[in-house]
């Protein structure tokens, strides 16, 4: 199968956007990939029932493709010295998502930032040592961002992740 029959424009792509179609290989070695990012080609190759170039082929093309976007340790905030986590929803300026993701991007503890529809404009993720620190956080660098209108904060106090990724 050629690159380019596995990308398809369909309705499920959204205006002027290209999906990548996976098949079921593809998903099964994505769900093992997200377990343990680290499993050799070989390991990764027999538990998706596929030969070694065939599994490093398809890796390649995820890579290439940008499906796979890259490799990192996922760590236990707590255990880091992370012990305060918080969500920080923002009421910004119309027009200025650009500029505010970008001051953003430059604060230290703010984990994932993500652009909202409906009454929020964006949700932060903020991992601080402490209150103290997610207190300067909020009030000392994201509030005096230029565009930031508003902010609104909710303490997490516990969190798991899912035991089954989408891929599964």
């Amino acid at each position: 199968m050629s690159q380019e029959a596995n990308l398809r424009p369909g309705p499920e792509a959204g205006m002027g956007r290209t999906v990548v179609t996976l098949d079921e290989v593809d998903r099964r070695i994505l769900d093992e990939l997200t377990r343990d990012g680290r499993m050799s080609m070989r390991t990764l190759a027999e538990r998706v029932h596929v030969s070694r170039t065939n599994a490093y082929a398809r890796l390649e093309r995820l890579l290439r493709d940008g499906v796979i976007t890259g490799f990192a340790a996922r760590m236990a905030p707590e255990a880091a010295g992370l012990g305060t986590s918080a969500y920080v929803a923002l009421t910004i300026e119309q027009n200025t998502w650009r500029e505010v993701s970008a001051e953003l991007a430059q604060v230290r503890y703010v984990e994932h930032v993500a652009l909202l529809s409906g009454e929020h404009d964006v949700l932060a993720l903020v991992r601080a040592p402490d209150n103290a620190t997610l207190r300067d956080v909020v009030l000392d660098r994201v509030q005096r961002i230029a565009g930031v209108l508003a902010t609104r904060t909710w303490l997490v106090f516990d969190e798991f992740d899912g035991e089954r990724g989408p891929w599964a």
